[in-house]
């Protein structure tokens, strides 16, 4: 029986459209290209308000969180931030809906002494507005800014050092989550590599305790960021958390979203091009042709402004490991289309959005991040890829940053990478000051920009990629100083890009083409 997730193209096949930031664009690819598809969406919980209780009243492996709480306890709730979902939810977001059943237990039983915090690490900090967006008008207005508030890597009296595993990770977090009788962690666990540990010991922690992990090293023995089993950064996270749990308490919550990313008037989007209806392909030669007209702010109000229509899928509670193996079995369930076989190429549209530039543009460093750490990682077993192999993407690469969300980018983009590309050289010569550039601090404390070590994280965060790739060959480049800085190749069209990755083979290449977004995750064997 056929799959209807992995389509061969045929000679008959119409053209595939794909992403190239914020426009669509159609490709005429070989026959015999592979082509990828997502999972349609789950079915979403019937209420989802009885699943949240239910889920803190039936734990696993903790007592109920009732049983938990007692007057006069101080508790620390925390949240993840604006980088999940992608786009933003339709509202109420999931988030909200857990605090408000979450706030009405502590209520319930006494406790009054209890904070929230958005766990941004070294994230930029999230606005008002956008803070209003997750947790609701009624619990923002009741408690923001003074219990509820963005966290501060760098607020030295608030971080407390709290313990150092045997690997020599030091754990450091917010002070008042590690002073505090219990953590409640709001999770909404978009992919595999979310969550579990990960969320309070990197979401409530700083450098001192990143740069355990997020460093050149572990990111290169990440064998997909996504199977957590085969990564370094989930083993040392992981550890960090067990050994943060001997001197915390926490009651994780996890939730976990269907695929379906696009409304209604878009959600032909998600669909085999062979598939659509009459009206569902005008729409789509309409749109690809619109977008190529209009401005770029335009194009991306387009996409951004729209939140998603995503349906609750599952909510976990109670101890952090049980917890997030019944959440990453959810995910995979969503997610993971079963591939046969590597390719010499993999053809991928980077779209225009990524956890680090909602509300803002998808800069060159990001759009690096998107092709060589996630894109390129969506797998678990083996990459879609063969190793040597070339990936190619579409995108324009345009030399635009956002000066506010971005600032530390710029410097490490035009200044850095002409002196080297080589991540263990950026780690090594100039990490640690970049680090503490006070300007960018102050930046990252009172405005909205990432921390000054993000960019650098970013750039490692290619690297299990740029490891295994040979060449990458960018399509529809506006300008090749940002590719070249890149060390990324360019080709003008899709026929020319086809033509380029021959080189060296004696044979006619196999193509894999994912059709992302909406997300999917090859389980690539064989």
């Amino acid at each position: 029986m056929s799959n209807p997730l992995v389509v061969t193209l045929d000679r008959k096949s119409a053209p595939r459209t794909i992403f190239a930031g914020d426009k669509l664009v159609e490709v005429d690819m070989p026959a015999g290209t592979r082509v990828l598809y997502p999972r349609p969406p789950l079915s979403p919980l019937k209420d989802v308000d009885a699943a949240i209780r239910y889920a803190i009243n039936h734990p696993h492996g903790s007592e109920p969180l009732h049983a938990l709480l007692r007057p006069g306890m101080k508790v620390f709730i925390a949240i993840d931030d604006i980088s999940l979902p992608l786009p933003p939810m339709r509202r109420p977001d999931v988030r909200e809906r857990v605090l408000t059943v979450v706030l009405q237990t502590l209520a319930d039983h006494g406790v009054e002494d209890y904070e929230m915090c958005i766990a941004t690490s070294v994230h930029r900090r999230m606005t008002a507005d956008e803070v209003r967006w997750i947790v609701g008008d009624r619990i923002f207005d009741a408690h923001w800014p003074d219990r509820l508030y963005n966290h501060d890597a760098e607020d030295a009296a608030n971080m407390q050092e709290v313990c150092t595993t045997d690997h020599g990770e030091v754990v450091e977090i917010n002070k008042r989550a590690a002073q505090s009788d219990l953590i409640i962690y709001v999770n909404l666990n978009l992919v595999p590599m979310d969550g579990g540990h990960k969320s309070v010991t990197v979401g409530l922690c700083g450098y001192k305790s990143l740069r355990a992990h997020h460093e050149p090293r572990t990111m290169r023995d990440c064998h997909s960021y996504m199977d957590p089993k085969s990564s370094a950064l989930a083993t040392s996270v992981e550890r960090m958390g067990r050994a943060l749990q001997k001197h915390v308490k926490v009651f994780t919550i996890e939730t976990t979203v269907n695929n379906n990313m696009f409304d209604k008037s878009l959600g032909f989007l998600h669909k085999n091009e062979d598939d659509l209806t009459g009206g569902e392909r005008a729409a789509l030669k309409a749109l690809t042709f619109t977008l190529s007209k209009l401005p770029q702010p335009a194009r991306q109000a387009i996409f951004q402004k729209v939140p998603s229509p995503y349906g609750v899928t599952g909510v976990f509670a109670g101890a952090t490991e049980a917890v997030h193996e019944l959440t990453l079995q959810r995910c995979n369930e969503q997610y993971v289309v079963p591939v046969k076989g590597q390719a010499d190429v993999l053809v991928a549209g980077i779209p225009y959005i990524s956890p680090y530039n909602v509300n803002s543009f998808l800069n060159p460093l990001l759009v690096s991040v998107m092709a060589q750490g996630y894109l390129f990682n969506l797998y678990r077993g083996q990459p879609l890829v063969k190793k040597g192999g070339t990936m190619i993407i579409t995108h324009p690469c345009s030399d635009i940053f956002d000066k506010e969300h971005h600032a530390p980018y710029i410097e490490f983009v035009h200044n850095l990478l002409p002196e080297t590309r080589d991540a263990m050289e950026l780690h090594k010569r100039y990490e640690a000051k970049f680090a503490s550039n006070p300007a960018y601090i102050q930046m990252y404390r009172t405005g909205h920009a990432y921390h000054p070590a993000h960019p650098f994280f970013m750039w490692y965060w290619g690297e299990a990629g740029r490891q295994w790739l040979g060449r990458v060959i960018v399509v529809g480049a506006d300008n090749e100083y940002i590719p070249k800085l890149l060390g990324y190749e360019t080709a003008r069209s899709m026929p020319e890009a086809l033509e380029m990755a021959k080189d060296g083979l004696s044979h006619d290449p196999s193509i894999t083409m994912t059709h992302i977004p909406p997300i999917l995750m090859a389980d690539c064997t064989g």
